[in-house]
């Protein structure tokens, strides 16, 4: 299963497509929406998340197991270093292994002040690098202090994440050689608006992985995408999260619409996604889709 998500990474098309657990102790219903749609029909695989921006949500593990099970696709489920010291780390990696939940996406995770917890503290003992580091040693046979298993895990394989866009470009190449030098063998970039800022990425990684010593193995990159069909989304991301860059055009694109109607809002919107889309498809066809679980707009964009 894995090895043929990791093949169709290097060697051919390959989407992914993300899904948040709810704050909510049944995953399954969430499950059953993709199945209603037949999403899994359109993807080689999917992500969990792991309680994003700090706020409680069920388990990201758990619920790969439970997508896993469901259409005997991988799953990439998403720790967090915030949340974790390297013993809970480890413990999961070793649970997680026997259930085969071995694609892990290394994140270090939203700052805990954000939580929706009171006093909550975030454990932070590194950032993802760490993560990956641990990983890279259970694939040897041993845990992170160097003592080896009686049994060898099986092989688990590394996600990692990079801003899509930075004023000097070069940052994110170092960021990227850092991730393959940790051994991420796929690089998720945050989501992207632009077809050129699209180029310049895919440039980037193959600048990071010439530039990486020969022992490292390579590391694919993979384009995120989020599609917007709100101002207010557009908005939001281009003047509150750093690392993305949605366009002026598609701000006043939308702006327009918005004074018309929500429909028109939503079609001028869907319609610059599904372009971005096929676009990115036709130039570097390895996307990771994020939808913050609206599954029809997915499937309208993949089909």
């Amino acid at each position: 299963m894995f090895d043929t998500l990791i093949d169709k990474l290097q060697n051919s098309t390959y989407i992914t497509l993300e899904t948040t657990p709810g704050h909510s102790p049944q995953f399954t219903p969430i499950v059953d929406k993709i199945q209603a749609l037949g999403l899994q029909n359109l993807v080689d695989g999917f992500s969990t998340t792991d309680n994003p921006l700090a706020k409680l949500k069920y388990n990201a593990l758990f619920a790969a197991k439970i997508l896993q099970e469901r259409f005997n696709k991988p799953v990439i489920a998403t720790m967090s270093m915030r949340d974790r010291n390297k013993i809970a780390l480890q413990s999961d990696l070793l649970g997680s292994n026997e259930v085969d939940i071995r694609a892990i996406l290394a994140l270090t995770g939203d700052p805990a002040t954000i939580s929706d917890q009171p006093h909550a503290k975030g454990v932070f003992e590194g950032d993802s690098t760490l993560l990956l580091d641990i990983i890279s040693a259970f694939n040897s046979g041993m845990n992170y202090a160097g003592k080896p298993f009686k049994d060898k895990p099986k092989e688990i394989y590394p996600f990692a994440v990079v801003n899509s866009y930075a004023k000097n470009p070069k940052t994110l190449q170092k960021k990227m050689q850092k991730k393959i030098k940790h051994g991420a063998l796929g690089i998720i970039t945050q989501p992207v608006y632009d077809l050129e800022n699209a180029k310049q990425l895919v440039e980037l990684n193959e600048a990071a992985n010439a530039d990486c010593c020969p022992e490292y193995k390579r590391a694919e990159l993979i384009l995120g995408i989020f599609p917007i069909t709100k101002l207010r989304t557009a908005q939001f991301l281009s003047a509150h999260v750093p690392g993305i860059h949605v366009p002026d055009a598609w701000i006043d694109k939308l702006r327009i619409a918005n004074a018309k109607s929500v429909e028109e809002e939503y079609k001028v919107g869907f319609e610059l996604s599904k372009k971005l889309f096929d676009e990115i498809k036709a130039l570097h066809p390895k996307i990771h889709l994020m939808t913050a679980n609206q599954f029809q707009l997915a499937h309208d964009i993949l089909v």
